[in-house]
Parts: structure tokens; C-alpha cells; sequence
């Protein structure tokens, strides 16, 4: 029998086998992705349940952060099922990590919110994202190990792009099941009152019942409920897996590490890689991947104010029409090499987000996008301004400016602030029209109530006359779809285009990453060497990007200056990628004994 080493064997066509192990590979991952994306997707709906007490700004804000936890743990996933899958094999870390996925994305439609539960609900909720992104850590670099070792050396880019694909697949097919549980649920059930923290209804500004629809007070369960049907047939997949033929190779020459985290972080040698591979790709690959997926959902649905169900369209749309730029770039990359197109995708990224989120605003919004041309000033003194948000939950924002900057950014309102002396009480400035502020600190009861009455009436007054669409159903102007396949007119078309333009960046950074982390690792280390740096790259420099954007944004008053952390690291990346990444890893053999040690 020929060796695994023998770089012609490499290069022969796949056989039947090695095709149905890796699409049984991509087939399990892609349900796992979509167990974790779905809270994503529902993030803000989500926030309403399990953060009631808190102001909207504020709930949006521990929303991401709630999504945002599990990227954090994910490096720690990485480390432990890392070594695990360096230690026993692909196979089992394989089928560990999906059934804790599964087990906490079922477990998340099953638990009480806070009106029945109180603190603990919130904290439950992020202990199993939290576990979640741990499954996920030791998920991924499984996956694209197992795959690029059982491809044809001369097209490792292109078998590891079907595991590139996953992500996006995963995102795509939670967004269909919440648009069909959204659309049956809505249509089939009434409308439900908004209840505060103690679970008793609230009102709206007229005096009438706030209500909400029924999918936001319930039929959001349903997506996590169903998962455990994915749970079982990904079970069924993986346990129909073999093992990997480099894992195997290795085991019997003896070969496999006995301390492979050691060995991984531990030496320079290999350590120095990780780092590099860190900073000279996965972060700004990262960044990429969750402006143009996650962040651009986020911006749309929640700054640009389209509402939940046509934002979920459009970009459904965009990933069905982009996903194949995940195979053509990674197939691209099998013959120019993963380096240059990373990295090009990392600077035409940075270069372009500008314009294009501009783009997005005006085609989406067009009443908001002319009314924010109205100058709008916030004057205040600097030492009354903190930080918007508070992600601890424990800070309240009651001065006169902290009241001023929420209310602009709840309205999507692109405001400047002006310094004022020491002492000065707050004010806004909507074209010639001023509003005088409030101070909630020294303000107590009906003196409180009076003054927000006054100034928010004042504010959202003088936004409607600079044009600011200030209730939803007057605004002929916003993008909205009737039903999944109302795209058809030439604002929305324009919207799905703009959005698959960032699809297609995020398809240049992330389709050849898989094939590029595994070649520079060795195979008794690939798992645990390449986990660490692709999590934390996207776990943290990703994951918690959609927070801090949405908290840059409202801390300057404006709606795009939270791209400004995509850019700077995506630049970053470029930088250090070009000097310090080797190249021309696509023609490099990873079976080979030098690789192995």
C-alpha cells in the first residue's frame, strides 16, 4: 500500500469514501453552527426576555455581550478539545463537542425568562453560551483538520472551503427556520402585552397597552426546541466518521504528542507560529467575517431600523448568492497561494466600509438617511459625558449628558458634542431648534417625570420636523418584504447586492483560512496548534466586535465610527501578515515526516 507521505497519492482525484467522510463532516457542522447562530440571530429579541430590567440601549448592549460570550470561552474550547483531538482523535473530540452543542442550544429554548426567574435567568443563559462556545472551540479545528487531511494535496483549498461554507450555511438555515416559525407563529396567534420586570403589563406614550407579537414572546423557543432533531441526526453522522488517515499514520509510527499543548505553546518554535498566524490572519479575517455577516444584520435591523423579519431576508438572500465564493476563492487559492488572498480581502475590507454602510443606510432608509443630514448637537459639559453603556450592569447613566447621548442613539440620530463649562446642564440642538436637558441625578418623583416628559417630547418633536421617521408605519421609505421571496424591486435588490458585496469579502478572508492554519502546523500538534489562534482571532477580535461597534458608535453620536475597530485591526493584519506569513503553504505536504515533528 502506497504511504500517506507519497505526495502522488496526495494528488490523486478523492476517493468515494474520503467524499462521504467529509461531506458527513461539513453535513454535522453546519448544524452546529446554526445551534449557535441562532441565538445571534435572535439577540435582540432574546435581550427582551432575559434582560427586562434594563433600559433598550442597555439590553442591546448585554444582549451582544451575552452572544459575544461564547466566542470569549471559546480559546478555552479550543485548548481542551484541542489536545483531546490531538491526544484520541478527530472522531470522538467530534462527537463530545456536538452533544454539548446540542444539549445547551435545547436547553436555552427551555429556560424560563425573567419574569419567572428572575437574576438567575440572564445568568443560566450565558452559562450555556458559555458552553456552547466551548463546543464550538474544539469544533471547528476538527473539522478542518479532519477534512484537509483526508484531501488531495493539490486541492486542500478547496475541500476545506465545504467546511468554510458552514459557518455561513449554518447562519442561513437559522435565519429560514426563525422566517418560517416567525411568519406561522405570527400569522396563527395574537399579538401579546409587554410586560416589565415584575411581569405586569406595560403602557404605551398614549395610554394604550404596549403589545408585542407573539414569536417575541415565545414562538422564538421554538427554533431552540427543534434543534434537538439536528442534535440526533449530527450524532448520526459523526458516528458514522472514520478516523483521520494522518491521525492514524501517526499513532502507528509512534509519533503522536504526549503533551501537545505543551509542545504547542510551550517551545518558540511552535508558539511563535500561533502568534503569528494570530495577528497576521485569524484577527483580521475575523473582523471581516462578523462585519459582513453579523454586525451588517445587526446594523440594519437595529440602526437603520428595518424591521426584524425584512432584515433577516435580505441577508438571507445575500448568503445564498455569496456562498460560493467560500469554494471559488479557496479553489482559487490551491493556485495563487492563501496569503494573498486573505490578506487582500482584510485591505479592500478596510478601504470600502465606509462608503458601503453609508450605501446600506441610504438604500435601506432614505427618510432617515436625508434627516440625518440635519446638524444635531449635543453641549455639555465633559465631565457630565461617561461611557454610554455599561456592560457590568451596575453604573446608572443619569447625568444630563448620558440622557442626552441614549436618547439621539436609540433614534439613530448622527449628533457632534460640544464642550460647555463645568456645571453646564445639557442640551440638544436639532437644527435651530435647542432642547434643554434634565440632570436625573438631582431630579427625584414628579419633578423626574416632568422634565424627561419635556425634554423627550422636545427632542422627538424636533427630529419629526427635521424629517426623522419617528414612528415605523409612517415611513413609506424603509425597505420592507412581504414574504421571503419579496426582493424583487429595485431598492431591495440594491440592499441584497450591497449585502453580498460584504459576503464576498468575508468569502476571500475565510474560505482559504482552514487549508493556510493547517499547513503551518505539524500533525501531531495541527489540532491544538491551529484551535488556539483561529478562536481567539475569531472569538474574541470577532465575536466581540458587534458590541464594541454598536458602543463606539453611540459613545461618538455616530452611527458608523464603531467600523472604525474593523478597520484599524483589519489593517493591522494586513501589515503584519504581508511581513512576517509565509507563503506558498498550498504546496506544502502535510504528510510528510518533516512536518511531523
Amino acid at each position: 500500500m502506497a504511504s500517506l507521505a507519497d505526495v502522488s497519492v496526495r494528488s490523486r482525484p478523492m476517493t468515494r469514501e474520503e467524499r462521504k467522510v467529509i461531506m458527513a463532516s461539513s453535513a454535522g457542522t453546519i448544524f452546529e453552527w446554526y445551534d449557535f447562530y441562532l441565538y445571534g440571530s435572535l439577540a435582540a429579541v432574546i435581550g427582551a426576555q432575559f434582560f427586562t430590567p434594563f433600559p433598550e440601549a442597555t439590553r442591546n448592549v448585554f444582549a451582544l455581550l451575552a452572544f459575544a460570550a461564547g466566542f470569549i470561552v471559546r480559546p478555552f474550547g479550543a485548548l481542551v478539545f484541542g489536545s483531546l483531538g490531538d491526544l484520541i482523535g478527530r472522531k470522538y473530540t467530534f462527537l463530545m463537542t456536538i452533544v454539548i452543542m446540542g444539549l445547551s442550544t435545547f436547553l436555552v429554548g427551555m429556560l424560563p425568562s425573567y419574569y419567572s426567574w428572575g437574576i438567575a435567568a440572564p445568568i443560566i443563559l450565558v452559562g450555556l453560551r458559555m458552553l456552547q462556545g466551548l463546543a464550538l472551540g474544539g469544533e471547528y479545528g476538527g473539522a478542518a483538520v479532519y477534512v484537509a487531511e483526508h484531501a488531495p494535496q493539490n486541492q486542500r483549498g478547496y475541500f476545506t472551503a465545504f467546511i468554510q461554507t458552514t459557518a455561513t450555511l449554518g447562519l442561513l438555515l437559522s435565519l429560514i427556520v426563525i422566517l418560517l416559525v416567525q411568519g406561522y407563529v405570527n400569522g396563527a396567534y395574537p399579538d401579546m402585552p409587554i410586560l416589565d420586570a415584575a411581569g405586569l403589563a406595560t403602557t404605551a406614550a398614549d395610554g394604550s397597552p404596549a403589545m408585542q407579537k407573539a414569536f417575541n414572546a415565545w414562538g422564538w423557543r421554538i427554533p431552540f426546541l427543534g434543534s434537538i432533531f439536528l442534535l440526533l441526526i449530527s450524532l448520526y453522522i459523526r458516528l458514522q466518521m472514520n478516523e483521520s488517515p494522518a491521525f492514524k499514520k501517526m499513532k502507528e509510527e509512534g509519533a503522536a504528542s504526549k503533551a501537545p499543548l505543551r509542545e504547542a505553546f510551550g517551545q518558540w518554535k511552535n508558539a511563535k507560529i500561533a502568534l503569528i498566524a494570530l495577528f497576521g490572519l485569524t484577527a483580521g479575517q475575523a473582523v471581516v467575517w462578523y462585519s459582513g455577516q453579523f454586525y451588517a444584520l445587526f446594523f440594519i435591523q437595529n440602526v437603520v431600523k428595518v424591521d426584524s423579519f425584512t432584515s433577516n431576508v435580505l441577508v438571507a438572500w445575500s448568503l445564498i448568492l455569496g456562498t460560493g465564493g467560500f469554494l471559488f476563492f479557496g479553489s482559487l487559492s490551491d493556485r495563487i497561494g492563501r496569503k494573498p488572498i486573505i490578506l487582500a480581502g482584510c485591505l479592500i475590507a478596510a478601504i470600502t466600509y465606509f462608503p458601503v454602510f453609508k450605501a446600506l443606510t441610504y438604500t435601506a432608509n432614505p427618510m432617515l438617511a436625508a434627516a440625518q443630514e440635519t446638524t444635531v448637537v449635543v453641549t455639555a459639559d465633559p465631565e457630565d459625558c461617561s461611557f454610554q453603556f455599561n456592560p457590568t450592569g451596575t453604573a446608572k447613566f443619569t447625568s444630563s449628558c448620558d440622557i442626552a447621548k441614549a436618547s439621539l442613539s436609540k433614534l439613530s440620530v448622527n449628533s457632534t458634542t460640544v464642550d460647555a463649562p463645568a456645571g453646564t446642564i445639557a442640551s440638544v440642538k436639532v437644527g435651530a431648534t435647542e432642547i434643554a436637558g434634565y440632570d436625573g441625578i438631582a431630579l427625584a418623583g414628579d419633578e423626574l417625570a416632568a422634565a424627561k416628559k419635556a425634554f423627550d417630547t422636545g427632542v422627538n418633536d424636533a427630529l419629526k420636523a427635521a424629517g426623522y421617521p419617528m414612528v415605523a408605519a409612517d415611513n413609506t421609505s424603509v425597505a420592507k418584504a412581504a414574504n421571503f421571496f419579496d426582493i424583487f424591486t429595485a431598492q431591495k435588490i440594491k440592499i441584497v447586492l450591497i449585502l453580498t458585496y460584504l459576503i464576498l469579502l468575508v468569502t476571500m478572508v475565510y474560505g482559504p483560512i482552514a487549508a493556510m492554519l493547517v499547513e503551518l502546523f505539524p500533525t501531531r500538534i495541527r489540532y491544538s496548534g491551529m484551535s488556539l489562534p483561529y478562536h481567539i482571532g475569531n472569538g474574541w477580535f470577532g465575536g466581540l466586535l458587534p458590541a464594541t461597534a454598536f458602543a463606539i458608535s453611540a459613545q461618538s453620536g455616530n452611527i458608523y465610527a464603531g467600523l472604525w475597530y474593523a478597520i484599524v485591526v483589519a489593517l493591522m493584519t494586513v501589515v503584519i501578515g504581508a511581513i512576517f506569513v509565509p507563503g506558498g503553504t498550498h504546496k506544502k505536504d502535510i504528510f510528510s515526516d518533516a512536518n511531523n515533528k
